[in-house]
């Protein structure tokens, strides 16, 4: 029998330092994601609307894959030469019924599929530290040990979601491209340091595993082997 879960949206704030974009740090930061709560249909079709797309200045934008994806096979949906500049990347391990942390990465100027295989690598380490780190044969080592063994391998499709920065004549587009099921443009003149990111997980829906309520996927499944 199915279990009906409450689900909480997790928030998860951006990186408070200066990003690759620069600009400065804000504590008004501009959220971009599902509020806590909200109906996944409802915030689809919110992100759908372009704030002031009279405004052709390029500014920072999440874009939401509809599964989780490699980095060979996110980089044709987030890089195009000067029309769409990746920025960050989002990474989580995508094991059922358990939940993982969702791992923001800063990309390093590279084509799109060198820089987000070095944002997974990154990732690995982070996964790592947090398994020695937390105490010895606990759940939260476990978890993070799976993680980062997860990460570890090539062909990981631990990437959920890309920062980005375009401008709105290219959303279209950018919207339109294999994998993508989500672009949220954040207002012009916004920072990548003035962002909080929360990507709709590629589970979250009406019809898909975890629903039609946003939020992470609980931490009541078994950890899965390491091996």
């Amino acid at each position: 029998m199915l279990l009906v879960v409450l689900l909480v949206t997790a928030w998860v704030a951006g990186s408070q330092r200066d990003g690759p974009d620069g600009g400065t740090t804000s504590t008004d930061a501009v959220r971009l994601g599902p509020e806590p709560g909200e109906d996944v249909t409802a915030y689809l079709a919110r992100a759908a609307v372009v704030p002031d797309p009279a405004d052709p200045s390029a500014r920072p934008a999440l874009v939401e894959f509809d599964t989780g994806l490699t980095p060979a096979a996110a980089a044709p949906a987030v890089g195009n030469g000067g029309a769409v500049t990746p920025l960050q990347a989002v990474v989580r391990v995508p094991f059922p019924r358990v939940q993982t942390a969702l791992r923001e990465v800063d990309l390093q100027p590279a084509p799109p599929e060198a820089a987000l295989r070095a944002a997974v690598t990154t990732a690995a380490g982070q996964a790592a530290q947090d398994a020695m780190v937390a105490p010895a044969g606990t759940r939260r080592a476990a978890v993070a040990a799976a993680e980062a063994a997860a990460l570890g391998r090539p062909d990981c499709a631990c990437l959920v979601a890309v920062v980005v920065r375009v401008a709105p004549a290219d959303v279209p587009a950018l919207r339109a491209r294999p994998g993508v099921r989500a672009v949220q443009v954040a207002p012009p003149g916004t920072a990548r340091s003035g962002l909080a990111v929360s990507p709709l997980l590629p589970e979250q829906g009406a019809g898909r595993a975890d629903g039609p309520v946003v939020g992470p996927v609980p931490d009541d499944g078994p950890v899965p082997s390491t091996g």
